[in-house]
């Protein structure tokens, strides 16, 4: 029983301080695109730099954070000298990316459409690299069961890089009109995206120095025998986490060589801002993550275990379904989050969120292979996914700008979802309640068209109709799945 009550702290900890910080920099969409025109193409830049990290980061750490778990924790293993041989790995990926990128800056910065400001790659560079050796000791961290320093350290990133940020946007500008002789010799208020990298290195560097007491395990190892072992172990790790990052970030990274110019930068900040209203869904989805990945794990012997991951599945596509229904019932008010200037991509969010919903469906169904040990199946179905994004990015974004991406993001994951249901349903078989679920889906495709069609302009009758319809949903939840006797202080109301 200690040891549940002490995996339900630690997940407490750890989930709210992921959705936390991910509310907190959702807090920076308005900030962002109240304060850049998406025509000045700076938020498009901001995007694909910031897509181009996330890859990087999965490249230079190697799958070594995982790696480090697994091999600490085995029995008799030398903790320091796990640590010390995750970081000289991790440490010589680095050097060499970071000295390559230096090398030929002129060179990188063209090929990725910034020849007038490679500073933006030198930046960057440095912060994925600080990232990446920031990951085993965060790492090691967690192993310790240090949560509170763990999430203190995340939070205390954001909380940082916010307040600059509201520095940088909000009494910058105001410094500049009072000051205009003293502040026009550093501040170029036209040239945005550099200050939200400038930002970003200053907050990483901020909380390497709090990591350093974990960098004191660090002893150069020379154990050949350990660096193949964990090798071998990483690789498909590395597989898997490049499939799952160019599913989320491939088309960013790719919509200034399909969409060249100053009109990709502008399409590109208009697809970014918007993708994030719908980070309503992803936040939703890093919730359950949290609470079902000890769920599954704590639930694998168990003789009903099939059935409580049918019923989980179940009421997670419930759950997505009534979020995904509350944001675009509501999209004329959530709409204001992000400047009028980039309300013609507001289309483009229902293809964003449905596809949340087949990621977050997909995430359910790869547990099978994960309890039996065939991971290998996870890059199979990915790495498919994968190739169908990228061939629907390549084929279609130049004629239809990023409602192309929706659709293949869409395309992608549903391909990558369908795949592990089908051989799911021969290696693991699950009963899924199929029936009940396609009514539900059902219910809620029929409510949206509705809601599409309605006629009404003004916005506060329009809000009240769409409050019906979302009612309607959560009645027929209530009537059919969700037992209201059996919840305390409401079950004397329904007896």
């Amino acid at each position: 029983m200690s040891k549940l009550k002490s995996l339900l702290k630690d997940t407490v900890i750890y989930g709210m301080s992921s959705i936390v910080g991910r509310f907190l920099n959702y807090l920076l969409v308005p900030l962002y695109s109240y304060n850049m025109t998406a025509e000045s193409g700076n938020y498009g830049i901001v995007t694909n730099v910031y897509a181009w990290t996330a890859l990087l980061l999965v490249l230079l750490t190697f799958g070594f954070e995982t790696t480090f778990f697994r091999f600490a924790s085995k029995e008799g293993a030398n903790v320091s000298k796990v640590f010390s041989m995750s970081m000289q790995v991790i440490g010589a990926l680095s050097l060499l990316f970071l000295a390559s990128v230096f090398m030929f800056l002129p060179q990188v910065a063209s090929a990725l459409e910034y020849d007038a400001h490679p500073e933006f790659v030198a930046i960057m560079a440095i912060v994925v690299v600080q990232d990446a050796l920031q990951a085993t000791p965060f790492g090691l961290l967690r192993y310790q069961k240090r949560a509170y320093k763990f999430a203190g350290l995340k939070l205390l990133n954001i909380i940082t890089n916010i307040l600059l940020n509201l520095f940088v946007f909000l009494v910058l500008p105001q410094l500049a009109i009072e000051y205009p002789e003293t502040m026009g010799r550093f501040y170029e208020p036209d040239n945005q995206a550099y200050y939200i990298f400038l930002i970003n290195l200053l907050c990483t560097s901020f909380i390497s120095f709090f990591l350093i007491p974990e960098m004191k395990l660090f002893r150069f190892t020379g154990d050949i025998s350990l660096l193949k072992s964990m090798l071998s172990y990483s690789w498909p790790l590395l597989l898997l986490g490049l499939a799952g990052i160019l599913n989320l970030h491939a088309d960013k990274i790719m919509y200034p060589w399909l969409v060249p110019g100053q009109q990709g930068r502008t399409e590109l900040s208009i697809y970014g801002a918007v993708v994030k209203v719908a980070a309503i869904m992803a936040m939703l989805m890093q919730a359950f993550r949290y609470a079902y990945e000890p769920f599954v794990f704590g639930n694998s012997t168990s003789k009903d275990s099939k059935t409580l991951y049918a019923q989980a599945m179940k009421y997670f596509i419930i759950v997505a379904l009534l979020a995904f229904l509350s944001v675009m019932f509501y999209m004329d008010i959530l709409r204001y989050l992000i400047a009028p200037g980039y309300w013609s991509g507001i289309k483009v969010i229902p293809l964003v969120m449905a596809a949340e919903i087949f990621m977050g469906i997909y995430f359910n169904l790869s547990f099978w292979y994960k309890l039996n040990d065939e991971t290998y199946w996870g890059a199979i179905f990915s790495f498919v996914g994968c190739a169908v994004l990228f061939a629907v990015n390549i084929l279609f974004v130049p004629r239809y700008g990023y409602m192309a991406c929706g659709w293949a993001s869409l395309a992608g994951y549903f391909t990558a979802m369908l795949l592990s249901y089908l051989v799911g349903a021969k290696r693991n078989p699950i009963n899924y309640d199929i029936k009940g679920i396609a009514g539900y889906v059902s219910l809620a495709t029929i409510l949206y068209v509705i809601s599409s069609f309605l006629p009404f302009t003004n916005i506060w009758v329009k809000m009240v109709c769409n409050t019906l319809l979302l009612l309607i949903f959560v009645a027929y939840f209530v009537k059919k799945d969700l037992p209201l006797k059996q919840i305390p202080l409401l079950n004397r109301l329904f007896r």
